[in-house]
């Protein structure tokens, strides 16, 4: 189980282009880090959206915002291409980067359960090191809330 101040786990993952990104290319800034289920789903969406609406303040605190699902770089291409979403969406079909952060769990909607990714926001210092863990966030007040204790 992950902790404030612990040391973030590093990843490499690919981008909506097909780069490789890991995690420790953006020591030195503060990083958003943000797992969501499904590109294109309504709150996936909205969430997505409203990160790009907040964007620029990121930006002006010297903050990244990533983003990373199970889906595909197609996927993610689509998605941002879509919203214009300007900021770093990460594919991990293979749950590498997911499993790291604990955000696969066990699910249930109208009775059924089933395992998925837990919409979790990671905020990570400068050094790699966790600032902040926000659990079953909130898709439309996310962004916001960040910006607001950045």
């Amino acid at each position: 189980m992950l902790e404030v101040g612990m040391k973030a786990p590093d990843f490499t993952l690919s981008d909506k282009d097909g780069r490789e990104v890991s995690l420790s290319d953006f020591l030195g800034k503060r990083v958003v880090l943000y797992f969501y289920p499904k590109d294109n789903t309504p709150g996936c969406t909205r969430q997505a959206c409203a990160f790009a609406d907040a964007y620029k303040g990121f930006g002006e605190k010297n903050v990244e915002v990533i983003g990373i699902s199970k889906d595909s770089v197609a996927s993610h291409k689509k998605f941002a291409e879509k919203f214009n979403l300007p900021f770093v969406l990460l594919s991990d079909p293979n749950l590498a980067a997911i499993n790291a952060y604990g955000v696969w769990q066990e699910k249930k909607m109208c009775g059924k359960v089933s395992m998925g990714v837990v919409r979790t926001t990671f905020i990570i210092d400068e050094n790699g090191n966790i600032a902040e863990i926000m659990p079953k966030v909130k898709p439309d007040t996310n962004a916001s809330e960040i910006l607001a204790k950045l």
